[in-house]
C-alpha cells in the first residue's frame, strides 16, 4: 500500500527589510527549493525564483510552501515552469501555500501557470493573510487538459482554492465528470483555461472606478473577460478573471492588467520577472 504522503517537501520563505533592501531567508526539506533570489527593480524588491526539481506532482505528493513577509519588505515570488498535476493512482496531490504579510508589507504571488492533467486528483490551495498596511497580488492560471496533445480533462478533478484571508474566498472543485460546470454557459463554456488576478490591501481604494475602466479598455478585445472591485470591511479587493482556449494569451491579458494595477496602486512598473523570458 502506498504511503498516505508519498513525497512530501517543504520550503519556507522569510522576507525582512534591512534598511533600504529587502532580505530573502530560505529553509527547504525535500524537493523544493529557492534557486535565487534577483533584484531587477533594485535592492528593495526581492525577486525570489522557486523550484521544485521532480517537475510534477502525482498521487500522494505534498508541496508546502510557507511565506512570510515581515514589516516594510517586499517580496515576489515566481515560479520558472508551470505547475503541473499528473495522473493520479495514488491519492490526491496538494501544492499548499500559506502567506502572511506584515504592516506596510508587499506580496506578489505570481507563480506560472497550473496544468491539471487528464485523470489527476489535486488540489492547488493559496492562504493569504494581510496585517494593516500590507497590500499584494495573486495570480493563477489553471489548464485544464492536454488539448495540443489531444488529451482533454475527461477524467480527474481539482480543488481550486484561493483566500485573503477575512476579505475573499474562491474555492470550488473543477471535477470532470460535471459537464455542467466545464461545459455550460454558466461555467466554462467548454473553454479549458481559467486565469485569475487579485489585487488586496486594508484600506479602502478610492481610485477603483478608475482601475477598473482603464483594466476594461485593456480587456476589451478578450472575449471572456471582466474585472470588479470590492469593497469589505477591512479592506478592498480587486479582481480580473479571465477566460479561454490557450494558456498563453490568458496569461498575457492578466500581465497587462497587473502591469497597470501595479504602476496605478505602487508606482512601480511591470517588472516582469526575468525567468519568465528564459
Amino acid at each position: 500500500m502506498a504511503d498516505a504522503v508519498r513525497w512530501p517537501a517543504r520550503l519556507a520563505l522569510s522576507a525582512t527589510r534591512d534598511g533600504e533592501a529587502t532580505r530573502v531567508h530560505a529553509r527547504h526539506d525535500g524537493p523544493l527549493r529557492l534557486l535565487k533570489t534577483l533584484y531587477p527593480e533594485g535592492q528593495g524588491v526581492a525577486h525570489a525564483v522557486l523550484v521544485h526539481p521532480p517537475g510534477g506532482l502525482v498521487g500522494g505528493d505534498r508541496l508546502d510552501i510557507d511565506i512570510d513577509v515581515q514589516p516594510g519588505a517586499h517580496l515576489l515570488v515566481t515560479t520558472p515552469a508551470a505547475t503541473r498535476f499528473y495522473r493520479s493512482t495514488a491519492g490526491a496531490a496538494t501544492q499548499a501555500v500559506q502567506a502572511r504579510v506584515a504592516t506596510g508589507a508587499r506580496l506578489e504571488w505570481l507563480p506560472q501557470e497550473t496544468l491539471a492533467y487528464p485523470a489527476c486528483d489535486a488540489r492547488n490551495e493559496v492562504r493569504l493573510t494581510l496585517a494593516e498596511g500590507a497590500s499584494l497580488f495573486a495570480t493563477e492560471v489553471l489548464g485544464l487538459g492536454l488539448p495540443a496533445a489531444g488529451e482533454p480533462f475527461d477524467r480527474g478533478r481539482l480543488l481550486q482554492h484561493l483566500e485573503v484571508t477575512g476579505q475573499w474566498l474562491d474555492r470550488g472543485w473543477l471535477d470532470a465528470a460535471d459537464r455542467a460546470l466545464l461545459d455550460g454557459p454558466c461555467g466554462l463554456a467548454g473553454h479549458g483555461v481559467l486565469g485569475t488576478l487579485v489585487y488586496a490591501q486594508t484600506e479602502a481604494l478610492s481610485i477603483a472606478p478608475l482601475l477598473l475602466d482603464e483594466a476594461r479598455e485593456l480587456l476589451d478585445a478578450v472575449p471572456r473577460s471582466g474585472v470588479t472591485h470590492l469593497q469589505i470591511p477591512g479592506g478592498a479587493l480587486l479582481l480580473a478573471r479571465v477566460v479561454g482556449d490557450d494558456v498563453e494569451s490568458v496569461t498575457l491579458a492578466l500581465r497587462r492588467v497587473r502591469a497597470l494595477w501595479r504602476d496605478r496602486l505602487w508606482q512601480l512598473s511591470a517588472a516582469d520577472p526575468r525567468i519568465w523570458a528564459t
